[in-house]
């Protein structure tokens, strides 16, 4: 009952992310649409993030290193009731609090500023480091996206994290293989993903299937039992998920649909197919 309950959270998420990026005529569907299934993990199984601790510091972190898919992100705030869904329709419109990157000056749950890519796992690694100096309970989560692996800040930030044993940092990779101009391995290859992350002392744990919500949620119970090093899970994705017409096409980085594309993709959505 309950996965059925966080299956219906993805739908909803990918109904509202095609909304945001069709009205603004600009954003980033595809590595959006990707992520739904780890971010509505996260925010429903896993972290402590509430109405009543949403301002606190004395809670669970997410970082959505890879900033342009800001869309993922403003939609689970959205679905947990943290923002009314009619200002959805506000993002990348000026002076709206959905700017095209997350501003942690602009809008409540946002927890970094992001979107100038590898920098975004490095303040995760700054926010656990802290926590475990101060010997807070909460865990740090954050999210990058394979094309940001190319970013040589990410290795650094992984070498930092692992230096200093944080277990209390989680770190998804949105392994979907497609980047703004084609496939990641052409462009500039990072594989093997997971012997890199393991030469950095890192735990790794692979997801055949970064869609399948019940593998995230394992994945991040794993995690929790990790002792004295930090853990990443890449998670194999695809680019445009639930949209037949985007899925696996890079062309859909950073391009909006139009209003009749974003009718027929929520028609599909409804008719049961995410």
């Amino acid at each position: 009952m309950l996965v059925s309950k966080y299956k219906q959270h993805a739908v909803n998420m990918r109904k509202n992310i095609l909304k945001m990026v069709t009205e603004a005529k600009s954003g980033h569907p595809g590595g959006s649409l990707s992520a739904v299934e780890i971010l509505t993990a996260l925010y429903f199984t896993q972290m402590d993030i509430t109405q009543e601790n949403l301002n606190s510091i004395e809670r669970d972190r997410f970082v959505l290193s890879k900033g342009h898919a800001s869309p993922v992100l403003y939609a689970v705030l959205c679905e947990k009731g943290f923002l009314l869904e009619e200002e959805l329709c506000t993002f990348r419109k000026i002076g709206s609090r959905l700017q095209g990157h997350p501003s942690m000056r602009m809008l409540d749950g946002v927890d970094m500023s992001t979107g100038s890519l590898g920098q975004g796992i490095s303040a995760a690694v700054g926010m656990a480091l802290s926590n475990k100096a101060h010997q807070k309970p909460y865990r740090i989560y954050t999210l990058l996206g394979d094309g940001e692996l190319q970013e040589g800040e990410v290795w650094e930030a992984a070498m930092c994290a692992s230096h200093y044993q944080l277990d209390n940092l989680l770190a998804f990779v949105d392994f979907n293989g497609l980047q703004i101009d084609g496939n990641i391995c052409d462009i500039m290859n990072p594989t093997p993903i997971d012997e890199k992350f393991k030469a950095f002392g890192w735990h790794v744990i692979t997801l055949e299937d970064g869609n399948d919500i019940e593998q995230v949620i394992q994945a991040c119970e794993e995690a929790k039992t990790i002792k004295g090093k930090p853990t990443v899970v890449i998670a194999k994705t695809v680019k445009g998920k639930g949209v037949s017409f985007m899925e696996n096409q890079y062309t859909w980085h950073g391009v909006a649909p139009s209003v009749e594309q974003c009718e027929e993709a929520i028609q599909e959505l409804e008719g049961g197919r995410s």
